[in-house]
């Protein structure tokens, strides 16, 4: 299979070629980078040197259409959408890892991303391209959307108590620690090295993004509307994301009732991991057990004297938060076996 990513040259378009160039099923025949045309790809992502000998190219969609039969296309928001559904007639299957077709709803590209949808309409051609809860919906798919990366870790943490309906979904709290490369492969003064070394920094208290996507899939999951608070903080490491759920009981559940909820809805999921120890220090989830991973590890501890059920899910945010996902989407919609080029493991320590 022809694959090709058209906006190459960031983080998440390097992740994505580092998996590609390794998995078995596939030819990376396209990569575009406006400012690095004409460069090797090496250049830019040094470790993928002596992997490959392609080079940049223009970012012209219709080129790099008929150059691959999977384009995956890591633009920022609000570019893909003026080109990928005139690029949907020729019959190419797409994987978009910017926001661009995440939310059903064109008006909450308003209040969200604070422009209007170039195409409404492609919205609902969309699927949301998280396996976990998609899988079916991925399989026959054209045009896949890749989540957010805070939005995967607090929809994978939250979905099966949400479902269960054991928590009030008026009121869940979530408590995002993010690392730097979150914020892209350009700089800026807040991440540059002085000012971002040691750091927990809220920068997103209230009113991020990713909020909407969480709220449109936990709400399909229980038919009714869900209120998600969701703060941001940038902390001080490169890759990861760690997620604390904050959930508030509607009556009394024990351990074994949360195990067995979690279990049920993943049970059989290649890359979710239960993480709930009694010894070692790595007793609950931690971004960086999964970094270079596709796994969310997910625990969670009981509070019986606020009625508080604290769910917990890490994530690497390029990773299972983007290219990871990705790739197996991908996987999905071609009937290959999910774990095809993911079949990572983390080093330890790093």
């Amino acid at each position: 299979m022809r694959v090709g990513v058209f906006g190459a040259s960031g983080y998440v378009g390097g992740e994505l070629l580092r998996l590609l160039l390794s998995h078995p099923k596939v030819e990376v025949t396209a990569a575009t980078s406006n400012t690095y045309a004409g460069e090797y790809i090496y250049r830019v992502h040094p470790n993928l040197r002596g992997q490959t000998t392609l080079r940049f190219i223009k970012s012209d969609p219709e080129k790099v259409s008929s150059l691959c039969d999977i384009l995956f296309v890591a633009t920022p928001h609000g570019v893909s959408s003026k080109f990928i559904p005139s690029l949907l007639e020729t019959g190419i299957k797409i994987i978009d890892l910017s926001a661009d077709f995440r939310l059903k709803n064109p008006k909450d590209y308003e209040k969200w991303y604070g422009w209007s949808h170039n195409s409404p309409e492609t919205l609902e051609k969309s699927v949301y391209g998280l396996p976990e809860l998609h899988r079916e919906e991925i399989k026959k798919a054209q045009l896949v959307a890749v989540p957010g990366c805070m939005a995967a870790a607090g929809i994978l943490a939250l979905a099966p108590i949400v479902k269960s309906g054991k928590i009030d979904v008026d009121k869940i709290v979530i408590d995002f620690k993010v690392g730097s490369s979150g914020a892209g492969v350009k700089p800026s003064i807040s991440t540059h090295h002085a000012e971002h070394y040691s750091i927990v920094r809220p920068y997103k208290p209230i009113g991020h993004r990713h909020t909407a996507e969480i709220e449109q899939e936990l709400s399909l999951l229980c038919n009714r509307r869900v209120v998600i608070s969701m703060s941001a903080h940038a902390v001080n490491m490169v890759r990861g994301i760690l997620s604390t759920c904050h959930t508030f009981l509607n009556e009394p559940v024990t351990s074994a009732e949360v195990w067995r909820i979690y279990r049920e809805l993943y049970s059989g999921e290649p890359f979710i991991r239960f993480v709930r120890d009694v010894k070692g220090l790595y007793k609950y989830p931690d971004p960086k057990i999964v970094v270079g991973s596709n796994y969310c590890d997910i625990g969670f501890e009981l509070d019986e004297h606020a009625g508080r059920l604290v769910i917990l899910s890490a994530i690497d945010n390029l990773m299972k938060g983007a290219a990871g996902t990705a790739v197996q989407d991908m996987n999905i919609m071609c009937n290959w076996d999910e774990r095809e080029g993911l079949r990572y493991l983390t080093p330890h320590p790093i």
